[in-house]
């Protein structure tokens, strides 16, 4: 054995390891000999001139990185430059064979051990994962796995150990520590034990933390009301999963019924709070109305409209809009909004009569749905709004058969005669209507419109047209498309009066551009397209024809990501999105992916590329319904 001054400690040239140290191992060597001192002495020879004699510097046979650890350490002034270091001279053995040896007959502990015996400094010695990785020059991050490792049931290191089991499928088991549940999960699966089924598997009974009802919650407000979170450190979470799904179903479903008492406070007659839009058969449902201006405000409304109206005439056939006139464009359209904007508002007696939904977006955003009327809630005197808004007044033709005549006042007519007259008359309005598509176009409006906005309550249309309504799941009302729906169905009840007769003045002024909009939103609500598994009925056949003369294109309305596509089909399929999107390079470059990187990384190369599942594209070729 020698002490060596560390600055005379030189690289041996018959190294047998040609491949450099990382600058990561060198880290790791310097924590450790920092922590634990040299544990294992370098082995070196003297360096010899031509001569033959000494030049006093040695070369480090078995132990380069220790040098190079040690001169990382004298650089950053926590050793000096000539400290000595303990060696082993060795000038028996030949120092490429020694090298050599070193390399190659070096057996390393099983990670099994490793994990373990960080867990062991971890509970025995009070270490944190922080002084841990300090003390053996690896990242905090490291040494936080290699402790959830060592939590995974002992039957399950075994395996690990024993060959059956790989470190992929040991880490899939780290999202949970209950041992019970991780022998179940392993027991529960037969040929098929890939890591990604493993953690499915484990999961299926928690909550994402990317689930709406834990982006209302939020994960502190969880874990203060007791929940548990589980993490997986070896991919991606997003945040962990929520391990108590019914406590945060509970707190989400608080969160909204407090807002219950808010909407409450702006004068609904009730609120109800549910994470979903309940079935609303049976529910009327009103709209906020287009208020007349004050005279003040509507001489307001009008002197913005003439400056709007004049700037944009004095800089029409300007090619570049000068930057001060496009902001006062800006300015004066902002305001005539604002004016528009509140000049709708709901009526104050649907408002006393009517309820709200308090309801939890896809977004984890709250959302309130208002204008529900029950039942109970509605003025009996609704149905006699039709003859009182001074129109044609309610008529009947036909008594009890056993009243009695009265002076001057002949008997009712039989039911009978009844019917048979007003056959005539149904008869002769067949006949006459046939002949007037104006008024036809006006009178299927009319009935369409009573049962699409919930108005057939109070008055029956005489044409026999039902209109079915499609009911869409509750999270269609998100999309770009069920968004577009709300907004013009919205727009439209705004303007729409509330009586059968009033509805029919103003069906009968409208141009017929606006009529047919109006009718053309009537019947789109009618549309089913839902297709239930493989099988294609007739009327989807028919849907295809529709698409076709639409011109509809899905890519304006839907696009592949996790949520909507990719993570609900296999990696087969996720590559052949990936390849006929965006090419087969893209292929190549995730291919090897597990499963959920797999579907992430596809989201984010098929974003704006426009591709679309098979059942969302255009048919190439209309197939006609068999008449069988």
């Amino acid at each position: 054995m020698l002490d060596v001054p560390l600055n005379r400690l030189k690289p041996s040239p018959r190294n047998a390891r040609k491949t450099p140290h990382t600058p990561a191992n060198i880290e790791a060597l310097a924590a450790s000999i920092a922590a634990k001192g040299m544990i294992q002495p370098p082995v070196v020879e003297p360096e010899r001139d031509a001569a033959g004699e000494g030049t006093g510097f040695y070369f480090v046979t078995v132990g380069e990185g220790r040098r190079q650890a040690l001169a990382l350490r004298a650089k950053r002034k926590e050793i000096g430059k000539a400290a000595l270091v303990r060696c082993i001279v060795d000038v028996t053995h030949d120092a490429f064979e020694i090298s050599l040896d070193e390399n190659v007959t070096r057996f390393p502990m099983h990670p099994a051990d490793q994990f373990e015996a960080f867990q062991t400094l971890a509970q025995e010695r009070g270490f944190g994962p922080e002084e841990i990785a300090a003390r053996f020059g690896v990242t905090a991050t490291v040494v936080r796995q290699r402790l959830r490792l060592a939590t995974v049931s002992p039957k399950l290191i075994d395996l690990y150990r024993a060959g059956e089991m790989s470190l992929d499928q040991l880490m899939a088991f780290t999202i949970t520590s209950d041992i019970d549940r991780q022998e179940a999960a392993w027991e529960s699966l037969s040929w098929n034990k890939e890591p990604a089924l493993i953690r499915r598997v484990l999961t299926q009974d928690r909550v994402s933390a990317r689930d709406r009802r834990a982006v209302l919650v939020g994960a502190e407000a969880y874990m203060a009301a007791g929940g548990v979170i589980e993490r997986d450190l070896f991919s991606e979470d997003h945040g962990g999963y929520f391990a108590d799904p019914l406590l945060l179903e509970r707190l989400a479903l608080e969160r909204l019924v407090a807002l219950t008492e808010e909407v409450r406070g702006q004068g609904w007659k009730w609120a109800s709070a549910s994470l979903d839009m309940p079935p609303v058969q049976g529910l009327r449902r009103v709209y906020p109305q287009r208020l007349p201006l004050t005279d003040e405000v509507e001489a307001h409304r009008q002197a913005l409209q003439a400056d709007y109206d004049a700037l944009v005439s004095a800089h029409e056939e300007d090619e570049d809009l000068d930057p001060t006139v496009s902001e006062e464009l800006d300015r004066l359209a902002d305001k005539l909004d604002g004016l528009d904007a509140h000049q709708i508002a709901y009526d104050a007696e649907d408002i006393a009569r009517a309820g709200a939904f308090v309801l939890l977006g896809q977004d984890g955003a709250p959302r309130i749905e208002c204008g529900f009327v029950r039942r109970e809630d509605e003025d009996s005197t609704a149905h006699e709004d039709d003859a009182e808004d001074g129109s044609l007044p309610l008529r009947s033709w036909a008594n009890d058969d056993e009243s009695e005549e009265g002076e001057g006042e002949p008997r009712a007519l039989a039911e009978r005669l009844v019917a048979d007259l007003t056959a005539q008359r149904t008869a002769a309005l067949q006949a006459t209507l046939g002949d007037r598509p104006d008024i036809a176009l006006i009178a299927i409006a009319h009935a369409l419109v009573l049962q699409a906005f919930g108005l057939d309550r109070r008055a029956q249309s005489c044409l026999q047209l039902r209109l079915t309504l499609t009911a869409l799941p509750a999270w269609s009302t998100e999309t770009d498309a069920g968004k577009a729906i709300e907004a013009r169905h919205a727009g439209w009840a705004t303007e729409l009066p509330t009586t059968s007769s009033a509805l029919w003045s103003y069906l009968s002024a409208l141009s017929q551009d606006r009529l047919l909009a109006l009718l053309a939103h009537c019947v789109s609500l009618a549309v089913n397209a839902i297709q239930i598994g493989a099988h294609r009925a007739p009327s989807v056949v028919q849907a295809d024809q529709l698409a076709l003369a639409l011109g509809l294109d899905m890519a304006d309305y839907w696009e592949p990501t996790v949520e909507t596509y990719l993570g609900r089909v296999t990696k087969a399929h996720i590559l052949a999105a990936v390849a006929e999107g965006a090419g087969q390079e893209q292929v190549r470059r995730i291919e090897g992916l597990k499963k959920e990187p797999m579907a992430e990384a596809a989201e984010a190369i098929l974003k704006g590329q426009r591709w679309l599942p098979s059942l969302l594209r255009m048919p190439d070729q209309v197939i006609e319904a068999s008449d069988d």
